[in-house]
């Protein structure tokens, strides 16, 4: 008798926690969620998040608000997601620096695999390499014989370590098997104003941030990363064509949950992603930035971990034989 009467509560307590779970994930979101970007307003990152988050917030019903938390290459935003309750009201957009500070950092403050949940990938942002607009090589077989002949005083800007250009930049130095000065900056701003003014040579960024400056004339473009050329920079020619085998390099970006978020909490988001995607002003500005919205099969927690997984595993051995490593 004990046994059925010990079971019965068991059974009750089990359907009434049920019920409190379905319940909770019919109802949220219930307030604002906070969706923090490791890096300084007016950024590519920043500039992804905010296009994307207004749209995920109608069809959520609750808003998402961007909170910038910059520092330490995009780990010191990342640690304060990791560290948050797993209620699913804090997010985090991060780009490929999730899976390469895994390996660039020698100390991070929570294990890059393991500390999160996944909603799903955004989209994958197009590398530029590109130089200041005196340069004298009229193509990318030129600017890399021309690099190489004055390896010792020939600078390659980024935006500091961690950074989308100071990895892009790495992989570069690696393709061309020749190590260039590197100039860290902080922030894509002031490295961009150095190339403008031709304080530095050669600069390796995404397509959100140097589209327009090539349009304009005050940079001079020599390739693209992606696999076929871009609507927005026809006359440039992809990395492989002009001389670069292999060299296909993207900037992609995912948003994550602290982990242990509920899954009926980053299913919902995954699909307000999805929806949000399909926006025609979304995909328009993405177009506009030399970009794409990822598709509904990217945009899902599975999709994310495994692009995260195997982004780690490709970045280690360049970063590792760069040595560019930061405490």
């Amino acid at each position: 008798m004990k046994f059925f009467k010990a079971l019965a509560c068991a059974t009750a307590f089990a359907a009434v926690a049920l019920s409190s779970g379905l319940s909770a994930a019919a109802g949220y979101p219930e307030r604002s969620i906070t969706m923090v970007v490791p890096f300084s307003a007016g950024g590519p990152t920043d500039t992804v998040a905010r296009l994307v988050a207004e749209s995920m917030s109608k069809d959520l019903g609750q808003q998402i608000i961007i909170e910038n938390v910059g520092g330490a290459g995009g780990t010191l935003g990342a640690g304060r997601v990791a560290s948050s309750e797993a209620d699913g009201y804090t997010l985090l957009l991060h780009h490929i620096g999730m899976a390469t500070s895994a390996t660039l950092y020698r100390k991070l403050a929570y294990d890059t695999l393991n500390a999160f949940e996944y909603v799903g990938l955004v989209t994958d942002v197009p590398m530029t390499i590109v130089a200041r607009k005196d340069m004298d090589a009229k193509d990318l077989k030129s600017l890399i014989d021309y690099a190489k002949a004055n390896k010792d005083t020939v600078t390659v800007a980024n935006a500091g370590i961690g950074a989308a250009s100071h990895l892009c930049g790495m992989l570069f130095m690696s393709a061309i098997q020749t190590p260039l000065v590197t100039v860290p900056y902080k922030g894509t701003g002031p490295a961009m104003t150095d190339l403008l003014g031709g304080q530095v040579d050669i600069m390796c960024d995404q397509t959100t941030n140097t589209t327009k400056q090539i349009q304009g004339g005050t940079i001079k473009a020599y390739a693209v990363t992606s696999p076929k050329r871009l609507d927005v920079l026809k006359d440039v020619p992809t990395a492989v064509e002009a001389g670069l085998p292999g060299f296909e390099v993207g900037i992609w970006h995912g948003i994550y949950a602290p982990k242990g978020t509920p899954a009926a909490a980053t299913e919902r988001l995954s699909k307000a992603l999805q929806v949000a995607l399909k926006d025609p002003n979304v995909a328009a500005r993405f177009a506009e930035l030399g970009t794409a919205p990822s598709s509904d099969t990217d945009a899902t927690p599975a999709a994310l971990k495994a692009k995260l997984e195997s982004e780690i595993a490709r970045w280690k051995p360049v970063i590792q034989a760069a040595g560019q490593y930061a405490d």
